[in-house]
């Protein structure tokens, strides 16, 4: 394996997980029983965060939290993990991001995010992009304003850095934004979403769960996780782009920091919440 030759910088949500476990989800309209409540880390942002120090980079968080217990539990955590968290900004007079989810007895899960702190990002994050240069990576996905993204792509490209662009929760971008990810990750709905807004990715990386991924039409079969294995599916794409990203900061090339994604991501199914550890 090549020696670390880049950071990392993730810009992207920090939430409070609140998550319970159902026999199966409700349709519209009805009432389930949940079995528990616990209190997980989350966020797309912290969750790639955590993944890309977990596969060895040297990684740097930015985000909002708010000035409350739950931020700062969370800012402590990042930075028992080796992550810069000088960038995590706490704001005050405003919650820190949460997230409902309710897991079903086959591992899937239904999620409702409350942004909190997380929609005050503003240039003050993008600036985080300013030291960033060749072989650095920048992260992002949209659980952050769509303005912030955009900028901070732009900035980072524009500085030599290598973007990796999740667009998930789904929301259309401008098409010069799309073009710089290298690659640009997208389940098979965010492919199909990106397909119909007429974008064109350079380089598109479409994850397919259990059935692997393709990165520009070269397909990788998925790591086999027996059904009894599967406790939780929840950040399993979180682990995937993370540890993506620290490969390719190392200088991996594609076939290895694939395989090294698909591998994370099979990790993270075999336990419960979207981190290792998740308890906050």
């Amino acid at each position: 394996m090549t020696a670390a030759t880049g950071r990392v910088v993730v810009i992207g949500s920090l939430n409070v997980d609140l998550v319970t476990r159902v026999e199966r989800h409700p349709r519209p309209g009805e009432t389930v029983l949940g079995d528990g409540l616990r209190r997980l880390a989350g966020g797309k942002g912290a969750n790639q965060a955590v993944a890309a120090a977990a596969a060895g980079a040297p990684v740097a968080m930015v985000g909002c939290v708010g000035d409350d217990a739950g931020g700062t539990a969370y800012r402590e955590r990042l930075a028992a993990r080796g992550i810069d968290v000088a960038g995590v900004r706490v704001v005050g007079g405003h919650p820190t991001g949460h997230a409902l989810i309710a897991v079903s007895d086959d591992g899937e899960n239904s999620i409702v995010v409350v942004p909190g702190a997380n929609d005050l990002l503003d240039e003050r994050e993008v600036a985080a992009v300013d030291a960033l240069g060749e072989g650095d990576v920048l992260l992002v996905q949209l659980e952050v304003p769509r303005t912030v993204v955009c900028t901070a792509v732009r900035r980072a490209a524009g500085r030599g850095a290598r973007v990796v662009l999740n667009v998930a929760p789904w929301s259309a971008l401008p098409p010069d934004v799309v073009a710089l990810g290298d690659p640009v990750v997208a389940n098979e709905h965010e492919m199909q979403a990106l397909a119909e807004d007429g974008a064109e990715p350079r380089s598109l990386l479409v994850t397919f769960g259990s059935n692997g991924a393709s990165w520009d039409g070269a397909t990788s079969p998925a790591v086999v996780v027996a059904p009894e294995d599967v406790q939780d599916t929840t950040g399993a794409g979180d682990a995937f782009c993370g540890t993506l990203a620290a490969a390719l900061a190392r200088g991996a090339g594609r076939e290895e920091a694939l395989a090294a994604a698909l591998e994370a991501g099979a990790a993270a199914v075999r336990h419960e919440g979207a981190q290792p550890d998740p308890d906050l």
